[in-house]
């Protein structure tokens, strides 16, 4: 077989004729003013309603309780980091394994698809308890949690991705003799591979909230974010527990661009392909 079908979703179109995109400050700007002004409306909300900080503190109050606790929060924060990517992980092996499963082989669909929905519509906060049962305290529940909340968009993504490959490309496999195995490695995994980022990029946020949750739930676990929030609750410091959730938002808007960052790096012929 020919070099031909090396990237045949690339060959398939032309090159874009339109002038390249230039990285604009607006991109930064915009997300910038969005979070000032979400602060400021936060901070006036407080102030003219009086809000006691025990039930909404301000701005300046969680700031405060990060200051007091600048060590052990940004330890817990790799602490979470660390689980979320390891739970992140393994639902992409498995899940893209499963979708691959599902597209390529109808029974496998058949028998076990009415199982993964029925899985993904059980609510994961009501099996917390199991999972404890099930793995002990520590790391291991908090993983499965994280696993939970995350595999099934990349498994749907996945095999939605990979039963939808364009008609002409498939045609054009065929016209230059491509074996199957030929054909799902240079065919039809590239042109999934947009909508398989889809399932990553909503899968990363549920994946933090999936430890978020296994730490709140595992009363062993000393460490995490998830950890501080129920601990420093309990005991009436809400601002160092707002601090724990900005720090959790933070960690999910970071890793969820670091996907957008991979998948324009590894697909640019997506950019030049769409409007």
């Amino acid at each position: 077989m020919q070099d031909t079908l090396t990237s045949p979703t690339e060959a398939a179109v032309a090159r874009p004729t339109r002038p390249e995109r230039r990285w604009s400050p607006a991109v930064v700007a915009w997300p910038v003013l969005g979070i000032v002004l979400t602060v400021v409306v936060w901070w006036a909300v407080v102030e003219i309603f009086d809000i006691q900080p025990i039930i909404l503190p301000s701005p300046v109050d969680v700031y405060e309780g990060f200051r007091t606790y600048p060590e052990l929060l940004l330890q817990t924060t790799w602490d979470t980091v660390r689980v979320t990517l390891i739970g992140f992980g393994l639902s992409v092996i498995i899940g893209v394994a499963l979708g691959t499963a599902i597209a390529a082989w109808k029974p496998f669909e058949r028998a076990f698809g009415p199982l993964l929905v029925a899985l993904n519509a059980v609510p994961k906060v009501a099996i917390a308890p199991l999972m404890i049962a099930w793995f002990g305290f520590g790391t291991k529940p908090v993983l499965a949690m994280a696993f939970l909340l995350c595999f099934f968009p990349i498994v749907l993504s996945t095999a939605t991705g990979l039963a939808s490959t364009p008609a002409d490309l498939a045609e054009l496999a065929r016209s230059l003799s491509a074996t199957r195995t030929q054909t799902f490695l240079r065919v039809r995994v590239p042109a999934a591979l947009p909508q398989i980022f889809v399932g990553l990029k909503l899968a990363m946020p549920l994946a933090v909230i999936g430890v978020a949750v296994g730490e709140m739930q595992s009363g062993g676990v000393d460490e995490g974010l998830g950890t501080i929030i129920v601990q420093t609750a309990g005991q009436g410091d809400t601002a160092t527990a707002f601090a724990a959730l900005t720090l959790m938002a933070i960690v999910s808007i970071i890793l969820y661009y670091v996907l957008v960052l991979i998948e324009r790096l590894a697909l640019p012929w997506v950019r030049g392909t769409t409007a």
